[in-house]
Order: structure tokens, then C-alpha cells, then sequence
């Protein structure tokens, strides 16, 4: 039993609730037709595994880098490093595992554009960590361009072609996610925001609502366009992807309302896994849209 509780907490400290993130590997299969393809499948699965990976590996080097800061924050303070559960070098030693595995998997596996991916995404976060943080508005594009780069690799991975839309839809759409977290932040924290991140200095509710608000905008009228193209049409092989909207838009008004009126988003994740009724909205629409482009 010891054994079991032990393995939780390191799973705790990989994080691996937010593994689902890593998920939008999986976009290109479906937006390339290629999710009947076994090899594409297998790997798109395969990249999916090693980003997961890789988040962990950000992950810890993040709490790492933000032990002490941790230990006075209101949540942060029960996770695995800075409650004491597991030890510095413990923690140090697991970082490097997960990057060496994760490595040598890249290298015997997937193909050297997912490698430069790869590499980008970590390069970036260890920047994220140790200064991009701090610098306003770039923080929240620096989240956003994480989830961009999963959308690239599954991309890369499978070799389909990279099309503006996906690129520009991902980067709304993370945006999106990243403003509400931002929020919620402000919210949880209060007066104190500054003392646990000091880039909170730098924003406001109204602030990062008016963000939303042009974010949420140019999320649907983006993929409005992008259902109504006549390329895209050709490419997926039908002229009824509009049909999908309503979906696209009660996601939005589903995930505002519980920022707004729920007070949640702190966590994307655990916010969508734990809403039914957005949950269930986001399975209508892959069911649709396998319906219309199978």
C-alpha cells in the first residue's frame, strides 16, 4: 500500500492530470482525414506519449524552480515538492529520466520535424520559467504557443500539411484558455496576486476580460470561415461543416460561464473533465465532424 501512495505522489508530481492537453496532437489526424490510417494513428499516439513526457519533465522543472514560491501559495503548497513529499534530488532525478526516455523514443520512432518540435517546446518552457513569466502579455502567449506546438507535431508527426487555419484557430483557442487561467488567478489571490506571481501586477479583471472578449470573437468568426472555405470543403470532403458551429459556440458560452459565473478556469483541464454538459458538447462535435469527413 506504501508502495502504491508512493507512486500516486510522483504521478502527482508528473502531473499527469494535465496529460489530456496533450491530446491536441491528435487535431491534425482528424483535420487531415487521416484518422483511419493505422500507421498515422500509431503515430500520433506515440507523439502523444512523449508529450507527455515532456509536459512532466516542464512540470517539475517549473516546481523546481518555484519551490519557495509554492510553499506560501494557497494550492501549491500541497503539491509533492513543496510539501516536502518527494525530495529535491528525488525530483531532479525523475526530470532526467523522463527527458532521456522521452529522447530516445524521439529518436528511434518519430521523424526529425518532431524532434525540432520537440526541442522548441522545451527550450521555450525552461525560457517560460526563468523569464518569459515575468513579462506581461507575453506570458499569455508563451501558454498559448505551447499548445500551438502539440497541434505542429501531431502535425509533423503524420506528415500532413500545415494549414493557416489550424495554426490560427490553435493559437485562438489557447489563448482563450490561458486569459481564463490568468483570471482565475487573480480571483483565487486577491490583493495577495503579486506576493505568489508578480506578472499579476501587470493585470486586472477588466483587463483580461476585454482580452477574452476579443479572443472569444475571433475564435468563432475564425472557425465560421473555416467551416465555410471552399478549400477546406474540398479537403475534408463536405460542404456541411457549418453544422458544427453551434457546438463551437456553446463550448465558448459553457467554458465563459464558468469562468465568469463559476469562478472556475484556473485549470482548463479539470474544468472540462468535470462539466458534463461541456463534456458532452465536445463528444457531439467530434461525433459530427467523423460523421461528415469520414
Amino acid at each position: 500500500m506504501a508502495f502504491i501512495n508512493r507512486v500516486k505522489i510522483y504521478f502527482g508530481l508528473m502531473r499527469y492530470q494535465q496529460w489530456i492537453k496533450n491530446c491536441f496532437v491528435f487535431a491534425a489526424l482528424i483535420f487531415s482525414r487521416k484518422f483511419l490510417n493505422l500507421w498515422a494513428i500509431e503515430q500520433s499516439f506515440i507523439a502523444f506519449i512523449v508529450f507527455c513526457g515532456l509536459a512532466s519533465a516542464v512540470y517539475i522543472f517549473n516546481d523546481l524552480n518555484d519551490l519557495e514560491a509554492d510553499k506560501n501559495h494557497p494550492h501549491k503548497k500541497n503539491r509533492a515538492l513543496a510539501s516536502g513529499a518527494i525530495s529535491v534530488r528525488s525530483a531532479r532525478l525523475l526530470l532526467f529520466v523522463l527527458l532521456v526516455v522521452t529522447g530516445t523514443v524521439i529518436n528511434l520512432a518519430l521523424n526529425r520535424a518532431f524532434a525540432i518540435v520537440a526541442i522548441t517546446y522545451l527550450l521555450l518552457n525552461v525560457f517560460f520559467t526563468l523569464w518569459i513569466k515575468r513579462i506581461v502579455l507575453l506570458d499569455v502567449m508563451a501558454i498559448a504557443t505551447n499548445y500551438v506546438l502539440r497541434v505542429v507535431a501531431g502535425t509533423v508527426v503524420i506528415n500532413a500539411p500545415i494549414t493557416p487555419w489550424l495554426i490560427i484557430l490553435s493559437t485562438l483557442l489557447a489563448l482563450f484558455l490561458a486569459l481564463g487561467k490568468r483570471r482565475h488567478e487573480l480571483l483565487l489571490l486577491g490583493d495577495g496576486a503579486f506576493y505568489h506571481r508578480s506578472i499579476l501586477k501587470e493585470y486586472s479583471i477588466y483587463f483580461i476580460d476585454q482580452l477574452i472578449g476579443i479572443v472569444t470573437t475571433a475564435t468563432v468568426v475564425v472557425y465560421s470561415f473555416y467551416t465555410m472555405d471552399p478549400g477546406i470543403q474540398a479537403l475534408l470532403g463536405t460542404a456541411w461543416l457549418p453544422l458544427t458551429i453551434p457546438f463551437v459556440l456553446f463550448g465558448i458560452f459553457r467554458y465563459l460561464y464558468l469562468v465568469h459565473q463559476k469562478k472556475e478556469g484556473g485549470n482548463p483541464t479539470a474544468a472540462f473533465l468535470a462539466d458534463r454538459p461541456l463534456l458532452i458538447n465536445a463528444l457531439l462535435w467530434l461525433l459530427i465532424l467523423f460523421f461528415l469527413i469520414r
